[in-house]
């Protein structure tokens, strides 16, 4: 695991790095916000371990640097409690030990909402393809929770121990992209000011997330492969050689042979990171999921709101339900989100899933398919929206790339 710390006291700094070094973690200390955000923008941390009076994240910089990092507040209760931190993700003075370590224990797993046969079963599968070292391909629609089984599969594997980088392949800049995965060398090229440890190196040991693998250039691919294949990469404006030990997870939300056949994608790639390819069932396909996932929502925003837990009514679960969901579990998130933004009251109704309520108006005719209604409710909303996509994709719980595919996919039908 990762660690970052950002405390100004030297003591409670050095006794929260005893704690922690018995185990087999990645510990940075940092005195200071400002040093703080600097590693956060070189390297992903798992935990952050915060001293409340050093630093305190406004809710725009964890958007933005945390991502899926886990923010621990390190402080005396009435400091917490100003702050309107909740006892959950706190560390109460004088530290605790065994409450350190049952926070720790607690971001270990990654959380994993399953009730439908179909993802108890692709469970199953991660924990039994984890403890291999081959490369696997992850697939599924975006927002089916191809980064939450990425993280599982690193939990469960040998390597939990190790690094988990995550490279966001679409967003990636296209002349810094061999910088990214390789790292750099001080004055390589212009503005390379000093020396950069690429994402493939920081992975050693350890397991690297391609995320969206499909975006990665075509110009770069033929040297990723390579890297996949030997083990071995030079740095941008480098001459030796490095080896690494590390263990590929690619994910994807589109056809790869598609992309194999149009000549975007390199085959053989495909092939040496698609050693054991896995799915994701989009959500319209594994009801018995929507609701406690929808409940498990509620609950979290309750208690990121400091607002009393909260129920869904009888008519507002039997929209959720109903629902086709083209934006899978992100969307079901924002919506759950919006509701309890809104709401001032116990229950959760329907009325307050308003984005949602015009799928009963949908011109549906017996026989027609999900794919069918979901693009009649996508062209729907694009018009609602007066045609902006951003718009469309925000209302849809989808990302602008996302709703691009599925226009052109349209497009061929």
């Amino acid at each position: 695991m990762q660690i970052l710390i950002i405390d100004s006291n030297p003591t409670q700094s050095e006794q929260l790095l005893k704690m922690l070094s018995t185990n087999n973690h990645f510990l940075c200390s940092v005195c200071s916000k400002e040093s703080g955000l600097q590693h956060l923008v070189k390297r992903d941390f798992d935990i952050i371990l915060c001293d409340v009076q050093t630093a305190f994240f406004s809710q725009e910089e964890i958007s933005k640097y945390l991502n899926t990092t886990k923010l621990i507040y390190v402080g005396l209760q009435p400091n917490l409690q100003k702050r309107q931190i909740p006892i959950e993700s706190s560390l109460q003075l004088p530290i605790s030990e065994s409450r350190l370590q049952h926070l720790l224990d607690d971001q270990k797993k990654p959380n994993m909402i399953a009730e439908s046969p179909s993802m108890k079963k692709l469970l199953c599968d991660v924990e039994k393809i984890a403890k291999s070292n081959a490369n696997i391909f992850i697939t599924g629609e975006s927002g089916t929770g191809k980064e939450v089984i990425s993280s599982l599969i690193h939990y469960y594997s040998n390597r939990a121990h190790r690094p988990f980088i995550k490279v966001n392949c679409a967003a990636l800049v296209e002349n810094l992209v061999e910088s990214e995965f390789f790292g750099h060398e001080k004055g390589s090229f212009t503005g390379a000011i000093k020396q950069r440890i690429g994402r493939l190196e920081l992975a050693d040991k350890g397991t690297l997330l391609l995320d969206e693998i499909s975006e990665v250039p075509l110009s770069f691919q033929a040297k990723l492969l390579r890297a996949v294949q030997e083990m071995e990469f030079e740095r941008v404006g480098g001459t030796s050689t490095l080896k690494v030990d590390v263990r590929f997870i690619a994910t994807s939300n589109q056809n790869m042979l598609d992309a194999i056949s149009n000549k975007t994608f390199r085959e053989d790639l495909y092939y040496r990171l698609n050693v054991i390819p896995l799915s994701i069932p989009p959500l319209r396909d594994r009801k018995e999921d929507i609701l406690p996932l929808a409940e498990h929502f509620l609950f979290s925003f309750c208690q990121k709101e400091n607002k009393k837990p909260k129920i869904l009514t009888e008519k507002a679960k039997e929209l959720l339900q109903s629902y086709s969901w083209p934006g899978n579990i992100r969307q079901l998130a924002n919506s759950m989100e919006h509701a309890v933004a809104l709401s001032d009251a116990d229950e959760i109704d329907f009325s307050l899933f308003s984005s949602l309520t015009f799928q009963k108006n949908l011109p549906f005719k017996s026989g027609m398919t999900l794919k069918q209604l979901e693009k009649i409710h996508l062209l729907q909303t694009l018009q609602n929206m007066q045609n902006n996509r951003t718009k469309t994709a925000s209302a849809l719980g989808i990302s602008v790339r996302t709703l691009r595919n599925k226009l052109n996919e349209y497009k061929k039908d």
